[in-house]
């Protein structure tokens, strides 16, 4: 069990650490809005790998080879349109923007389809934590539920920790947030690029 532990936690570090996506929305959101609004998109994995989980484990096997040019076009459309809204939003920038809950909501909707559309969860479900899942509950259910929950509570812990440190970088003034959030918006929008032109790629040697 304790293996099972240890691979938990420091798998979803390694993955919440490394910039993709899903973290580059966060912070951009953070700069955007504060970190008390953004701070429920550290959820998102939790909310939006469960049908991930389901569709790699039970689906996936199934599916043609080009579902993921179809996930890598979705997703790199949806984050160009992400990465538009950030611009704009550094076009408008307000330090002193009224935080409503509903953009709280929205900002754990966004995150949600962010990581739903990313081709990341998909492969790291199919390729490592699913096998490692099923391998830990044939020899024990707990090995499997304690992987589970080694993965998400770290992965959680390590995503509010990052909208908590870039929620700090307001406070070195607007001109600095400003800039940060342009930063984010370039990065979207080349997420974006990269993913349509990976599932451009992909569609021609297929």
């Amino acid at each position: 069990m304790i293996s099972y532990l240890i691979f938990g936690i420091s798998y979803a570090f390694a993955a919440a650490v490394q910039p993709g996506p899903l973290q580059t929305y966060i912070i951009s959101q953070t700069l955007k809005r504060g970190w008390r609004s953004t701070l429920p998109a550290a959820f998102a994995p939790v909310i939006s790998d469960l049908p991930i989980l389901v569709l790699v484990l039970f689906l996936l096997s199934t599916m043609p080879d080009n579902f993921i040019v179809i996930l890598r076009i979705g997703g790199g459309l949806f984050l160009l349109y992400l990465g538009f809204r950030a611009f704009k939003s550094w076009q408008e920038f307000d330090t002193d923007q009224t935080i409503s809950d509903e953009s709280s909501q929205q900002t754990l909707i966004n995150a949600v389809f962010v990581n739903l559309l990313n081709p990341a969860p998909y492969l790291g479900w199919s390729l490592i934590m699913g096998p490692l899942f099923l391998e830990g509950w044939r020899i024990a259910p707990i090995n499997g539920i304690t992987l589970i929950l080694a993965f998400y509570l770290t992965m959680i812990l390590t995503l509010a920790g990052i909208i908590i440190l870039f929620g700090f970088a307001r406070k070195f003034g607007s001109k600095v947030s400003k800039i940060l959030l342009g930063l984010s918006s370039i990065v979207l929008f080349a997420f974006g690029i990269y993913q349509l032109w990976q599932g451009i790629i992909y569609s021609a040697l297929g």
